[in-house]
């Protein structure tokens, strides 16, 4: 009797692979360097539209994501055969480098990257919609300050 292939990589929640099941989730906050409030609503709307491209490429779900002026939270989900210096790193390159092509005035801050070189990593566990709520509110909260 020949095994039926699984082709939905997604069931009851959880990431089915060749080898593994999971479901491995973090909330990731990067910010522009120096921490200057430098994106405007378009750069906001374009950064948003690269990071779920590059997260595509990587097969990682972005479950939530903010982009603010000066930072970005990014809640997903990822497979366990990537570490998330390798995600975060994806994210912040390909991201500055598309930026910064296509808005010249952020070439003219910052000549060779755009973000900063640190990063947060919060692993996700039992706080999962806590976490995916707080991300949603980004935007509200920084239009409040």
């Amino acid at each position: 009797m020949k095994k039926e292939r699984i082709t939905d990589k997604r069931r009851w929640g959880l990431r089915h692979d060749r080898h593994s099941v999971s479901k491995v989730s973090n909330h990731m906050v990067f910010c522009v360097k120096y921490r200057k409030p430098v994106l405007t609503v378009e750069m906001q709307i374009r950064c948003e539209e690269v990071i779920r491209s590059v997260a595509d490429d990587l097969d990682v779900t972005i479950i939530e994501i903010a982009v603010n002026d000066e930072h970005v939270h990014i809640f997903l989900e990822y497979p366990p055969k990537l570490s998330l210096s390798k995600i975060a790193q994806k994210f912040k390159a390909i991201s500055s480098k598309k930026l910064r092509e296509e808005f010249p005035e952020l070439k003219k801050l910052h000549k060779k990257r755009l973000w900063a070189p640190s990063n947060y990593h919060g692993s996700v566990g039992i706080g999962y919609a806590v976490v995916k709520n707080y991300v949603k509110s980004q935007e509200q909260h920084h239009r409040e300050e």
